[in-house]
C-alpha cells in the first residue's frame, strides 16, 4: 500500500517518452537512504507561436506572455512530443515562427522548477526491490546533501567487435573479475549473467570507466543483442541501452535505468584537464605516478590473446587492474564531486560532458518566463556576424629581470555584471539604457544574466573560503562559458551585439590598464586578453617589489571603478589582482624575425615554500609536436640560464651524446595524431627516413635532430645572451 512520503534526493538521470494517455516522464534520484524512481504521466510538450498565427493542431491557450521584441505569444499544448513537431514542421513550411519548440519535456519540467542537482518529491510512495516508488508526485527544487556510490567498469574482448574475455568491476572496497572458461563463467552467456548479477547486486548510483560508452558499454550491449540477452544492468531490472552518435563525430549515449554513466575521459576534459594523451595508460602515468599491467609498447592486443589462452589469471589481474587505476583517477581528480556540482549549477545531467548552451538554457529561460517573454527555437533567423576576440598588445622581446605579471580576475563575467550585458536587456532596454558597442543598448536594472553571474561569483568565494575546489572549478567554468554561449549560433539568444560589447570593453580595459603603468614610467611588455606583463625596473627586495605590485592592483581597481561611476553611472566590478613577481623572464620572438611573439613566454617564479617554479607558456617545452629530448633541453637551458648556472659545456655534452647514439630512443619519438584522437603514430628519424622506434633498422639521423630540434628550442633563448646554438656548440658546426 502507498505510504505519502517527502523526500529530498539528488537528481540521477531524467528520460521522456510519447505514452498512450500523454508524455510520460521518468525521474531517478538518490536520498540518502536509498534510490527513488518518480514517474510523471499525462505531460504535455509544449511550444509557442505567435498571437496572429494560425494553428491546426494542439491545445492552444492565451497567455500574457510576448517574444523579446514584445509581440505577444499563446501556448500551444501536445499529449505527445511527436505531434508537437509534426504542428511545427507544417508551420515553419509555412514560414511562420515557432518558438521554444525545441526544448525536451523532461528538460522544461525540470527547469521551470528550477531544479538543478536536488529535488523535493511529496507524494504516496511505493517499495519495491530496493527502490522507493512515485507515481504523479510533486517536485520541486531542494538543497540536499548526498554521498553517491560508485563502480569502475572494465572489459576484454577479442577484437573491438568479437566475444568477451573477461570482465572487471571494482569498487573503493569491493573487486570482481570474470574470465570466460573459468569455474563462474563456463562461456559468455554466463559471464554476462555472472557480471550483470555483480552489478546489480553492487547497485552503484556511478559506473565509471575509460572510454567506457563508446567501447565497453558498446560491446556489452552488442553481445547481448548476439546472444539474445537482456542487457539488464539497470535499477528494478530495466534493461540499458547504447544509442549511437547520430552524426560523425556525435559521443553515444548511455541509458542505464537508475544510474549515471561517467566517462574519464569527457569528465576530465570537462573539468579543464589537459593531457598530451588521453589513453588510460598515459593519464594514470601523470597522475598517478604508475600505468597498466601491459607494457604499452607492445601489441596490447596479442597479449591480452596470450594471456587468455596461457595465463588466466594473469589477464584477470590486467583487467583489474585498469578498473583500479580509473577509481584511483576519479579519487585523485575528484571528478565524481565535479560532476555533482556542476550538476546543481547547472541542471545538466551528471553524465553529459559540455552542454554550455544547455546548461545557459537551463538557467535562462524559466528567469525571462517569469519576466513574461519567451524565446526562439535555435538557429533561427541567424546572421553570421564575427565579434572581435581578446585583445593581444604587441610584445617587447627580450630577456628580463623583475616582471611584474597581473590579471583582471573573471574579465569577461566582470564585464557582462558591469555593463548590464543581457540577452533581455538588449532586447527591452528602456528608458536611460546603457550604451554598448555596435548600437547595442543594455537596459540599466533588472538584467537576468549579471544578477546570475554576482550570484555564482559569491557562490565560488564561499565555495574558495572551503576549499571546496571542484564546486569552485565548477563555478568558474560555468561563468566563462557565457561569453563564448553568447557568441555561437548555437545559443537562441544568439545577437553579435552581445559578445562584441564584452570583447571591445576588454579591450578598453586593457588598454586602460597600459596607459596606467606607462604613467607611472612602467613598461608594459606584453598584455593578452585579461593579463598584461610590467617591467619594474626600480629593485627592492622581493617582499618590496610584490607589496608595491599589490599597491599598483588595488589602485588601478579604484581608478578605473572611479571613471566607470563617472562616465557611466555604474557600479565596477573590474578587479585588477598583482599575480607573480617573474625574478627572470622571457619575452621570445617570432620564429626567424625579430618581432615579440605572442602568447609564449617563460619565467622563473619564488613559491610560497621559499624554492622556485619555472612557468612557460606556449612554448615548445609544453608543445606536444616536438621530442622529448628538445623539450628536456630547452626546459633545463631556461632553468639553467634563469639560475644563472654554466650551460655551455652541458649543451655541447648533449650534443656529444646525440651523436654518439647515447640517447635513447624514447627521447626521440615523434608523435603524430591519427584520426583517433587517442591514436597516435610514433616515429624516429634515421639515416634512410622515418621508422617506428621499437622496430628501428637504421642508425639516428643526428644532424636533423641538432638542426630541427635542438638548434630551434635552444635559439629561443640564447640570442638574448649574444649567442646561438650553433655557436655554443663549436665543435658541431659542420652539422649546419
Amino acid at each position: 500500500m502507498a505510504e505519502a512520503k517527502e523526500v529530498d534526493a539528488f537528481l540521477l538521470t531524467r528520460d521522456w517518452r510519447d505514452g498512450d494517455e500523454g508524455i510520460e516522464i521518468t525521474l531517478w534520484a538518490r536520498s540518502p537512504e536509498r534510490p527513488l524512481r518518480v514517474r510523471l504521466t499525462r505531460q504535455e510538450a509544449v511550444m509557442f507561436v505567435p498571437r496572429d498565427v494560425p494553428t491546426k493542431a494542439g491545445r492552444r491557450v492565451e497567455k500574457p506572455l510576448t517574444t523579446l521584441y514584445g509581440d505577444p505569444v499563446d501556448v500551444l499544448y501536445f499529449r505527445s512530443r511527436r505531434s508537437l513537431i509534426e504542428e511545427r514542421e507544417r508551420l515553419r513550411d509555412e514560414r511562420e515562427a515557432v518558438l521554444e519548440s525545441d526544448v525536451k519535456p523532461s528538460d522544461r519540467f525540470l527547469m521551470e522548477r528550477f531544479v538543478t542537482g536536488g529535488i523535493r518529491i511529496e507524494g504516496p510512495a511505493r517499495e519495491r526491490r530496493g527502490v522507493l516508488h512515485f507515481d504523479n508526485p510533486r517536485v520541486k527544487a531542494a538543497e540536499v546533501d548526498v554521498s553517491l556510490t560508485h563502480l569502475a567498469l572494465d572489459i576484454e574482448t577479442d577484437g573491438f567487435n568479437g566475444p568477451l574475455l573477461s570482465a572487471a568491476i571494482a569498487t573503493p572496497d569491493r573487486e570482481i573479475v570474470i574470465v570466460r572458461g573459468s569455474k563462474e563463467a563456463p562461456d559468455e552467456r554466463a559471464l554476462l549473467a555472472n557480471l550483470f548479477a555483480q552489478i546489480v547486486a553492487i547497485d552503484p548510483d556511478v559506473i565509471c570507466g575509460w572510454n567506457v560508452t563508446e567501447f565497453d558499454l558498446t560491446a556489452l550491449d552488442a553481445r547481448c543483442q548476439a546472444l539474445h540477452m537482456p542487457f539488464a544492468i539497470g535499477r528494478a531490472g530495466e534493461r540499458a541501452r547504447v544509442l549511437g552518435g547520430s552524426a560523425p563525430g556525435r559521443a553515444s549515449i548511455a541509458r542505464v535505468p537508475g544510474r549515471v554513466v561517467l566517462d574519464g575521459i569527457a569528465t576530465l576534459k570537462s573539468a579543464t584537464y589537459s593531457f598530451e594523451r588521453f589513453t588510460l595508460e598515459h593519464v594514470a602515468q601523470e597522475l598517478l605516478g604508475r600505468g597498466k599491467k601491459i607494457e604499452p609498447k607492445g601489441d596490447r592486443m596479442a597479449e591480452i590473446l596470450r594471456m587468455f589462452a596461457e595465463d588466466p589469471e594473469k589477464l584477470a589481474e590486467y583487467n583489474l587492474e585498469d578498473c583500479r587505476l580509473v577509481l584511483e583517477i576519479f579519487q585523485k581528480a575528484d571528478l565524481l564531486r565535479f560532476a555533482m556540482e556542476r550538476a546543481r549549477l547547472t541542471g545538466l545531467p551528471m553524465d553529459r560532458p559540455g552542454g554550455s548552451v544547455a546548461a545557459f538554457d537551463h538557467l535562462y529561460l524559466p528567469r525571462i518566463h517569469r519576466r513574461g517573454v519567451v524565446a526562439p527555437d535555435v538557429g533561427v533567423d541567424v546572421e553570421m556576424v564575427p565579434s572581435p576576440g581578446g585583445h593581444v598588445l604587441d610584445s617587447i622581446p627580450g630577456l628580463y629581470r623583475d616582471v611584474l605579471s597581473f590579471d583582471f580576475r573573471s574579465l569577461y563575467p566582470s564585464i557582462i555584471r558591469t555593463f548590464q550585458i543581457d540577452p533581455l536587456g538588449l532586447f527591452q532596454p528602456g528608458e536611460d539604457p546603457v550604451a554598448g558597442e555596435d548600437g547595442a543598448r543594455f537596459a540599466r536594472t533588472g538584467a537576468i544574466l549579471p544578477e546570475l553571474i554576482t550570484t555564482l561569483h559569491e557562490a565560488r568565494s564561499v565555495a574558495l573560503a572551503k576549499e571546496n575546489a571542484p564546486l569552485s572549478r565548477a563555478i568558474k567554468i560555468l561563468m566563462n562559458s557565457f561569453y563564448g554561449v553568447l557568441g555561437t549560433p548555437g545559443c537562441r539568444f544568439f545577437d553579435a551585439r552581445l559578445p562584441t560589447s564584452i570583447t571591445r570593453r576588454g579591450h578598453a580595459v586593457i588598454e586602460r590598464a597600459r596607459s596606467f603603468f606607462e604613467e607611472r614610467d612602467l613598461r608594459v611588455l606584453y598584455g593578452d586578453t585579461d593579463s598584461l606583463f610590467v617591467h619594474w625596473k626600480a629593485g627592492g627586495t622581493e617582499e618590496e617589489i610584490a607589496e608595491r605590485g599589490r599597491a599598483l592592483a588595488k589602485e588601478l581597481t579604484q581608478t578605473i571603478a572611479a571613471e566607470i561611476e563617472r562616465d557611466y553611472r555604474l557600479k565596477s566590478f573590474l578587479e585588477l589582482r598583482f599575480e607573480s613577481h617573474y625574478l627572470r623572464f622571457l619575452m621570445p620572438t617570432t620564429r626567424g624575425s625579430d618581432r615579440g611573439s605572442k602568447k609564449r613566454y617563460a619565467g622563473i617564479v619564488r613559491k610560497a615554500d621559499g624554492s622556485t617554479s619555472l612557468v612557460i607558456r606556449g612554448l615548445e617545452a609544453i608543445r606536444r609536436d616536438w621530442t622529448p629530448l628538445a623539450r628536456r633541453v630547452q626546459v633545463e637551458l631556461f632553468r639553467r640560464v634563469f639560475a644563472d648556472e654554466p650551460y655551455t659545456s652541458w649543451l655541447d655534452g648533449i650534443t656529444r651524446e646525440l651523436e654518439a647514439g647515447k640517447i635513447d630512443d624514447s627521447e626521440l619519438v615523434f608523435r603524430r595524431r591519427a584520426r583517433n584522437e587517442d591514436d597516435i603514430e610514433e616515429y624516429v628519424v634515421t639515416t634512410t627516413g622515418h621508422e617506428p622506434p621499437h622496430r628501428r633498422s637504421s642508425p639516428i639521423d643526428a644532424g636533423y635532430y641538432l638542426e630541427k630540434q635542438l638548434g630551434p628550442v635552444c635559439d629561443v633563448l640564447l640570442p638574448f645572451l649574444g649567442t646561438s646554438f650553433e655557436k655554443v656548440v663549436t665543435k658541431q658546426t659542420s652539422l649546419f
